[in-house]
């Protein structure tokens, strides 16, 4: 669990972007928002939004009828009474979306697969033979009826004697078209945007420094996400410390804070609570979390503070604390325009153009992904009009989202059989209280990635009767216990979020000895654990 490291180790240059590479998403940017018009002049977006209002309208007074029974038994009546009804797969039906995740933890560490597995092609195999497997099934094995969930609910009934072809595409636009698509668009724009922004400087490394680096990445963490906040931040961080030997420590603690725990405030914070706001939560209610939030990352800083003070500090060479304190530059930040007004406009982007609600001060809904075309629009202006050269010094790449599009594109389908069971038998599960709720989404979410282990657990409170106020059809207790599960304790594994193993990644190029997979679940067992057992008994 030593985390020492070289005195000056010599700094390692990330790979630059290819120009032919900024090029080509310039190019696919402007083909798809010329799509997006061309769709639009046909009517396209706009007779997608008016369905769903439609739906929403009726679903309304619905509700307020009190004689409509809304449990899922009379669901699955009415639906009959239409025709056909929709009956989950079975559960061995789950193994493709098993299979994608074991491979996602283990093909990174053994060492046969291991350089294999870093290729995005690899990935991308992996993942869409899997997801082909799942369509596979509901091609020619699944003889029932799937619920069809875009732009508004429907029951597709499987062809009679021949292959359903309705059905799978039924299962793959409740993938692709209400999931997956927003999904990456979003941490595309927010990858992107920040990628043009860079803090450079080197500052004197002491614990309270160290502090405040973590305590700004959490606050920021909420409002450009966790993977916008970590690459902000991890560069100059590293560079500050680059004098000391014990750094190691100091970016484990940037993983809890910075790539986890300060995310939890808005639904762009982090990717699982984004998922809870395109199933219905409101933009803001997250905001409603601030008190744990505030109390893990004061906790962890406050842990973090001591442990620098008292054990780690101490530890370094006179001679490594003076060089520190001689070689210093301020800190100066490029970049700010035009990306800073970007990234204001995509927090408005998501929280305003939602088709299922009017603009505010007006009655008009957006169009069904109008807000994918904005922050489209928002990526192309941000490589249009920043600076080449801040990219390049950025070590920014296109890999990183690469490989997230290339591993959901596969777990978005594959989780669809797992949805469909949920949904069903979701309160056969022996989930009730908010506490259990918490650790089994976030013991899962430490193990897996939290975005899909979120929506597994969302789905399952939402099947459930409810005795109290609700969110989105979900108990609010149930709910905050799903969102904080999933936020905090994907900061147990490298692999819980995708902004874990980045930072591991940046910080090993640089020369710091980071901890392996279990030693730093040493780390995160010792530290985090205690955490989010206090929170589970003070906020649950």
């Amino acid at each position: 669990m030593s985390d020492s490291r070289p005195a000056s180790p010599p700094a390692v240059p990330l790979p630059s972007p290819a120009g032919a590479a900024t090029r080509q998403t310039i190019l696919g940017l402007a083909i798809l928002l010329a799509a997006y018009a061309g769709a639009a002049l046909f009517g396209w977006p706009q007779q997608g939004r008016d369905s769903i209002v439609a739906a929403s309208t009726a679903h309304a007074s619905a509700d307020h009828s009190p004689s409509v029974d809304h449990s899922p038994s009379a669901d699955h009546a009415a639906a009959g009474s239409h025709g056909a009804v929709a009956t989950p797969p079975p559960p061995l039906t789950v193994l493709p979306f098993a299979l994608l995740l074991a491979a996602i933890a283990i093909f990174p560490l053994a060492p046969a697969t291991s350089h294999w597995w870093e290729h995005n092609s690899s990935k991308l195999l992996v993942a869409g033979g899997l997801g082909t497997v799942t369509l596979a099934y509901y091609i020619f094995l699944h003889p029932h009826a799937v619920d069809l969930h875009f732009p508004t609910h429907a029951t597709v009934a499987p062809a009679v004697g021949a292959p359903s072809w309705a059905t799978a595409a039924a299962v793959l636009a409740n993938a692709m078209l209400s999931e997956y698509v927003p999904f990456i668009v979003l941490l595309f724009a927010l990858y992107a945007i920040t990628g043009g922004v860079r803090i450079e400087g080197d500052l004197v490394a002491t614990p309270t420094m160290n502090a405040a680096f973590l305590a700004i990445g959490a606050a920021l963490a909420s409002f450009i996400g966790t993977t916008g906040a970590a690459m902000l931040l991890v560069r100059p961080l590293i560079e500050t410390n680059k004098e000391r030997r014990h750094v190691a420590h100091t970016l484990i603690f940037f993983i809890f804070m910075v790539c986890n725990c300060g995310g939890l405030l808005l639904p762009i914070g982090d990717p699982p609570l984004f998922l809870g706001y395109l199933e219905g939560v409101d933009f803001l209610w997250t905001l409603n979390l601030w008190r744990p939030w505030l109390f893990t990352n004061g906790v962890l800083l406050a842990v973090y503070w001591i442990w620098d003070t008292f054990f780690a500090h101490p530890q370094e060479k006179a001679r490594d604390l003076a060089r520190d304190a001689q070689q210093t530059t301020p800190l100066s930040i490029r970049g700010l325009w035009p990306n800073l007004p970007l990234m204001i406009a995509v927090i408005a982007a998501v929280a305003l153009l939602d088709p299922a609600k009017a603009f505010p001060g007006t009655d008009w809904h957006p169009w069904v992904f109008l807000r994918e075309a904005v922050l489209a629009g928002l990526v192309l202006a941000s490589l249009l009009l920043g600076e080449e050269r801040i990219r390049s010094d950025n070590g920014f790449n296109y890999g990183a989202i690469l490989e997230v599009a290339a591993l959901f594109l596969g777990i978005f389908i594959c989780m669809q059989p797992a949805l469909a069971i949920l949904h069903e038998r979701g309160a056969s599960l022996g989930l009730s209280s908010p506490r259990s709720f918490f650790w089994a989404s976030g013991s899962l979410s430490a193990v897996l990635d939290n975005a899909p282990t979120y929506l597994v657990f969302f789905k399952a409170a939402q099947s459930m009767p409810s005795e109290g106020l609700t969110m989105a059809g979900v108990e609010v207790g149930r709910l905050t216990a799903v969102s904080l599960g999933a936020v905090l304790l994907g900061a147990m594994t490298y692999i819980g979020n995708g902004p874990n193993f980045m930072v591991k990644a940046i910080a090993e190029q640089a020369g710091v000895r980071m901890p392996s997979f279990f030693g730093y679940m040493l780390y995160s067992f010792g530290v985090l654990l205690p955490v989010f057992v206090l929170v589970s008994f003070l906020f649950l």
